[in-house]
């Protein structure tokens, strides 16, 4: 048996260099073929590998997991079965029969035609059932950029931010899977020189490039994760457009938090990229002043090397490049944000989803969202068709990819991308 992480191994299955789905990645989703129900598959080159059907044909019977798993709507119940030992086993195996070296599963042709499918062929998912849903608020630049915006450079951070990972209760039922499209929200604004709010459709959509990752099932409610114990208890990762009206936001957001400007939608990538998968890109954690407290020490390189980027398209085809940041220029380690979510004894089921907020490298390319690339809209964007963007309008598709390349091999997500329309579509 060879590592899945080896990057020597190869598949038997065509994977193209520039793939985000090596033999080393194999993603977990959920996909439904044309005619068939929804079932548990892994990304492996252009193609989607059934495992519904490979559990029918036996090939996944060592590992002792219900056939059922396999053809749910969800991940969930494979991930509450296997947990992080199984799903581990389980990846393991795949890679194995996936091995150009192994003519286990591809000598078996009727297998291979049954089970293989061209991802074109497929409609992708959502892959969990997200039940619930926290944003965190984990990158030191964003915060800045935002404080510097509304407060002043000297007063960014607010006091608070260095000590603890900042975070809110979202909503897990507005969140959809890459291709659904995002209609524009109503809401209560304040322009800065009127008297009295006014309803009507944001004026100041906006993307927030984030990552999200999902657990596995926790501990009891009253029990915490401890910082040491926590990668034990995340799945994987994936992108992650967290949606916001900004107008609506800033009206509402005194004293309670994020409400309309943040509910009306957020867009994740199809795939949950493993943390094993993801083991050979983890990077050092910065440096972090002043020193925290003991449960939210860590020890080891708790943050990951992953390039994102986002682009725009406005409608004519064109994808224009407007930001590249890397997941590493967190603060906040997921190990932290998950230690610190639970401390108070609150429990975590199974595919509950925890985002890290907008991820700003310190460069202005990098940043994470439109307030910040168009600095609150002072700085207005061009686009290759000579229009402008300060925010988002109606009729353009944000896409967003990340991925990370080692030892030449690329580990990628794949990308979320997402139509805007407006209220009368």
């Amino acid at each position: 048996m060879i590592a899945a992480n080896d990057p020597e191994l190869k598949s038997w299955v065509e994977v193209p260099s520039a793939s985000d789905f090596p033999i080393q990645n194999l993603p977990f989703g959920i996909f439904r073929p044309v005619g068939k129900t929804p079932r548990v598959g892994v990304a492996i080159g252009h193609y989607v590998l059934d495992l519904h059907e490979l559990s029918k044909r036996s090939f996944l019977d060592r590992l002792g997991f219900p056939r059922a798993c396999y053809g749910s709507r969800h991940l969930n119940p494979l991930l509450q079965v296997a947990g992080k030992a199984g799903m581990r086993q389980l990846r393991q195996r795949l890679s194995d029969l996936l091995n150009a070296n192994n003519d286990e599963l591809s000598s078996d042709h009727s297998a291979v035609a049954a089970a293989l499918y061209p991802t074109e062929h497929v409609d992708l998912l959502m892959p969990v059932r997200v039940r619930d849903y926290t944003d965190f608020y984990a990158s030191e630049q964003h915060a800045f950029n935002v404080g510097s915006m509304f407060r002043d450079p000297d007063n960014a951070l607010l006091p608070n931010w260095k000590r603890l990972p900042v975070g809110y209760h979202g909503r897990a039922s507005s969140i959809v899977v890459s291709g659904v499209p995002v209609r524009r929200p109503n809401g209560q604004s304040k322009p800065p020189q009127a008297e009295e709010p006014v309803f009507g459709p944001t004026r100041r959509l906006d993307f927030e490039l984030e990552m999200a990752f999902v657990t596995f099932q926790g501990k009891a409610m009253g029990e915490s994760i401890g910082i040491d114990e926590a990668d034990d208890y995340i799945f994987g990762l994936c992108l992650f457009n967290d949606w916001s009206a900004r107008d609506i936001q800033a009206w509402e957001y005194v004293p309670l938090g994020p409400f309309l400007g943040k509910n009306f939608g957020s867009s994740i990538s199809p795939w949950i990229v493993t943390l094993d998968a993801l083991e050979p890109f983890r990077v050092p954690s910065p440096q972090q002043d002043p020193e925290v407290l003991p449960y939210l020490q860590q020890s080891g390189p708790g943050h990951y090397d992953i390039d994102l980027d986002v682009f725009i398209d406005t409608g004519d085809g064109h994808e224009n490049a407007v930001c590249r940041s890397n997941l590493k220029h967190l603060y906040w380690s997921m190990r932290q944000q998950l230690a610190h979510h639970t401390v108070g004894g609150c429990n975590i089921n199974v595919g509950d989803m925890m985002a890290s907020g907008t991820i700003s490298a310190t460069e202005a390319s990098g940043y994470g969202s439109m307030l910040e690339l168009s600095w609150n809209g002072s700085k207005p964007l061009t686009m290759q068709d000579g229009s402008e963007r300060c925010f988002i309008e109606d009729g353009d598709t944000v896409i967003m990819r990340g991925a990370g390349e080692r030892d030449g091999v690329r580990v990628g997500f794949g990308e979320v991308r997402t139509l805007v329309v407006g209220n009368d579509a």
